[in-house]
């Protein structure tokens, strides 16, 4: 790390040159354009109504919203009292010592993140300074709580992802020890307890800071603390899932491709990179989607009372749809855990004391329950909430109708992701024929197949649950609020988010399956002496180990399935829900859709030219991301080959476990670094550009990105269950079939869990910023013509496209014994 460090310190002279400058010319530009804050529209101008005004369920909105925190409340001793029980189950000395090491290394990682995210900070903090100071003169107070939200928004994500560490560090040592029982129901159970614990946790603290700008928060600095807390959470998202998926990657593959290189077995105690798996596991597969969720929910949330504040006019109906949103968020919570707890009574009385189970099965029985159970809530809160909707008495069943869509979307959009990655699927036995035969070379074109087709049908899917919202909408909604379809499409995302908890639960199951296999194999518990006569002492257990490790790898193919399963239903809600952030720009830019509305269509030349844009930046942070995670796991392959002692130990050395997870942090942070900077100078030289050239490469980024992920995705998650059939079903490790298939799952690798999941926060982080690079770069065109627009849209493409260049040129791979120039090449 200190190599690393010094390497950065050499650079940070003429990157910090490049960088400041740029944000100087921001700086000089505002202050000599800067005008007043009367003279402004759009987001800035947000203002929320007094809720107290309209009556519901005989109390005021304001009332009715406080008995909303007590809800948020419940969530959170909910999920700590998960928190508290899982903790204290029953596990073997040296299993928890395992994880103990894990979480250790997790707080490492988590510390030096969160570093990290402050020097991410700086530069989004000083955008809003200059815009709401500067340009718009607001008072140096209201600035400061705008700045204040924006870390904790950030502080949220990075909240909710250090509890997701630390509950899935103990669920990890107490499933690895529960599958020594030989009964398959306790390893399904406690995995599923801690994502429950996660995904109430996640929803509670969410939605009470929101309800905290709401009802605490004056109404006219409500609006832009809002737009700051949403970019804050965006920003702690995305650092988090890039950096995380980089560095689970790396880790990933470099301990995989010693099953090939030494003839191991998986997770073998003596590679000193399953530590680094461990860790890896948890950055990209629990801190990241912990961040996501949390930021998911809360930017679906602040688009729909952006759109509610600018496209409807009607005070009385800004606060009934303000409410009735606000009580439908609660209502998830308890929906949640509802069918928690009768998916709980099923699935015990169910499995509770059989031999053999279907992981799957009750997982996917979860999520309908859920589902259905939300649905019927969404009807009867509906009508008790809004019976009358701007003197309308069926506004509410089709505005739960729409939102009941989406919690479709979020039970059928699983099944579909199951069809192209289950362990069942014919899809993935396809690949693992073609490997029999063909090798990596057919697996891996199999696995392309099975993500091209995924990509269609849930493509599909959407489009036709969008629709239905659309054709609903078009009954008598648009005579309350402009522009009634985008509305429908933001609640069809809102309802995506339907079953918020059991989400988050089933996407965090996998991470504490595939780390439960990695505990037991490094906790050497067959080899501990008398470790069956202990066991059967102290905890009443018969031992069979090979059992044991079969219950183990069979769960974690469940985790492999309902990881991918969630994958599409966060980057979905990304998608739709950009649609009405993206509302919110069109709004500002035409005046209440009263002007230049005809420069939102294909005769408008720059419109164009910007849908064009959107594909090439997801094309280039595909490849940047993958590069990262390229290099990163190239220099942990070598590590681990020098350094890996196979005769004469039991374990790799701490030490080379740490020097490990050190590689995957330095190439996890320096790949973040050159991509977050890109987007970020990519973003403002997009909006100066010209205003609707900006909005047709925000649809573009999310239209590329939609089915991008999809791909993405599911081929990654295809890979990786046939490596699992033929380690669970088919009994071949360690022949060539097997090598196959680990080698179509290093290639899906940086597809499912890097490239893929980190487009959904960078699509919201492009356009919640851009609602602020955008009406800067209008009130700076007005003030001082196209020229000096046109001049800053180059200088900041100039800094984005150095960090485009950096991002393959600078990551580049150097030999040992390169020549000088091929090194000075490689780093320059």
């Amino acid at each position: 790390m200190r190599i690393w460090l010094a390497s950065v310190a050499s650079q940070g002279c003429r990157i910090g040159k490049i960088v400041a400058g740029a944000v100087a010319v921001i700086a000089l530009t505002t202050c000599a354009f800067g005008q007043s804050s009367s003279e402004v529209g759009g987001e800035a101008n947000l203002k929320l109504p007094d809720l107290s005004q309209v009556n519901f369920l005989g109390m005021d909105g304001h009332r009715l919203l406080l008995i909303g925190i007590l809800f948020c409340v419940f969530g959170l001793g909910f999920g700590l009292v998960i928190y508290t029980r899982l903790k204290n189950l029953p596990v073997h000395r040296a299993m928890r010592e395992i994880s103990e090491l894990i979480y250790e290394t997790c707080k490492t990682y988590l510390i030096t993140q969160g570093k990290f995210l402050l020097l991410l900070w700086a530069f989004i903090a000083v955008v809003i300074i200059l815009y709401f100071g500067v340009l718009l003169k607001y008072e140096a107070m209201r600035v400061v709580i705008i700045l204040m939200f924006s870390v904790v928004g950030i502080a949220g994500s990075y909240g909710v992802a250090w509890f997701g560490i630390r509950v899935n560090t103990f669920a990890n040592s107490r499933t690895a020890f529960a599958s020594l029982g030989g009964k398959p129901y306790p390893i399904y159970r406690i995995p599923l307890e801690a994502g429950m614990s996660i995904g109430m946790m996640l929803i509670s603290v969410e939605l009470l800071i929101m309800l905290f700008i709401l009802l605490f928060i004056p109404g006219d600095y409500a609006g832009p603390c809002f737009i700051g807390f949403a970019i804050g959470e965006s920003l702690g998202a995305a650092a988090l899932r890039i950096a995380g998926g980089i560095f689970t990657k790396i880790a990933d593959i470099g301990s995989d491709l010693m099953k090939i290189v030494f003839k191991i077995k998986e997770d073998d105690a003596r590679n000193p990179g399953v530590i680094a798996d461990c860790t890896g596991d948890n950055a990209g597969d629990s801190v990241g989607p912990s961040a996501d969720g949390f930021e998911t929910y809360g930017v679906t949330g602040v688009a729909l009372i952006t759109f509610i504040l600018l496209g409807v006019k009607e005070p009385t109906v800004q606060v009934q749809l303000l409410v009735w949103i606000f009580v439908m968020r609660v209502m998830m919570l308890v929906a949640s855990a509802v069918a928690y707890f009768l998916n709980g009574a099923i699935a015990k009385a169910r499995y509770g004391h059989v031999q053999e189970m279907n992981f799957e099965a009750p997982l996917t029985s979860l999520v309908w329950i859920t589902s259905l159970v939300s649905i019927v809530l969404t009807y009867i809160i509906s009508s008790l909430i809004i019976p009358q909707l701007g003197g309308d008495p069926t506004q509410w069943w089709k505005l739960a109708s729409i939102i009941s869509c989406g919690t479709l979307a979020g039970a059928i959009i699983p099944e579909l992701v199951k069809v192209f990655t289950s362990t069942e699927s014919r899809h993935v036995k396809e690949i693992v024929i073609s490997a029999q035969e063909g090798g990596a070379s057919l697996d891996i074109l199999s696995g392309f197949v099975a993500g091209n087709f995924s990509a269609y049908y849930l493509g599909f899917s959407m489009v036709i649950l969008m629709s239905i919202g659309y054709y609903f909408s078009t009954m008598g909604l648009g005579a309350l609020m402009v522009a009634a379809p985008v509305f429908a499409f933001g609640l069809v995302a809102f309802g995506f988010l339907g079953m918020g908890p059991v989400t988050i639960a089933v996407d965090s199951y996998g991470p504490v399956t595939d780390n439960a296999q990695s505990v037991y194999e490094l906790s050497l518990i067959e080899q501990v002496p008398n470790a069956k006569q202990d066991l059967k002492r102290d905890f009443n257990i018969d031992v069979n180990f090979e059992r044991a490790k079969d219950l183990l790898e069979a769960n974690d193919g469940a985790g492999n399935t309902f990881k991918a399963t969630a994958k599409p239903v966060l980057i979905g809600t990304a998608v739709v829900g950009a649609t009405t952030m993206i509302f919110s720009i069109i709004m500002a830019l035409t005046k209440g859709l009263t002007e230049n509305v005809g420069n939102l269509s294909l005769l408008h030349a720059p419109f164009v030219l910007g849908l064009i844009t959107g594909g090439a930046m997801i094309y280039w942070f595909t490849g940047a991301s993958t590069q990262a995670v390229t290099t990163g796991a190239y220099r942990a392959v070598e590590f681990i080959k020098a350094n890996i002692r196979l005769e004469g130990v039991e374990k790799a050395s701490v030490s080379d476990s740490k020097k490990v997870v050190e590689i995957c942090t330095q190439y996890a942070q320096k790949g973040m670094f050159n991509i977050f900077l890109a987007v970020f100078f990519a973003t403002l030289a997009f909006a100066f550009v010209e205003p609707f050239y900006f909005i047709g490469y925000l649809i573009s980024i999310a239209v590329f990105g939609l089915y991008q992920a999809i791909f993405m995705a599911n081929a990654g998650g295809a890979w990786d269950n046939a490596k699992k059939i033929v380690e669970v079903e088919l009994k071949q490790k360690g022949t060539p079939l097997h090598d196959a298939t680990v080698v179509g799952d290093t290639v899906g690798d940086p597809f499912k869990d890097t490239s893929s999941v980190a487009m959904n926060p960078v699509i919201k982080f492009t356009t919640l910023f851009g609602l602020l690079a955008v009406e800067l770069a209008v009130k700076l065109r007005l003030e001082a013509g196209a020229a000096l627009s046109h001049g800053l849209a180059l200088a900041f493409f100039l800094v984005s496209f150095f960090f485009v260049y950096r991002s393959f040129y600078g990551m580049r791979i150097v030999r040992e014994g390169a020549t000088t120039a091929e090194a000075r090449a490689a780093a320059d």
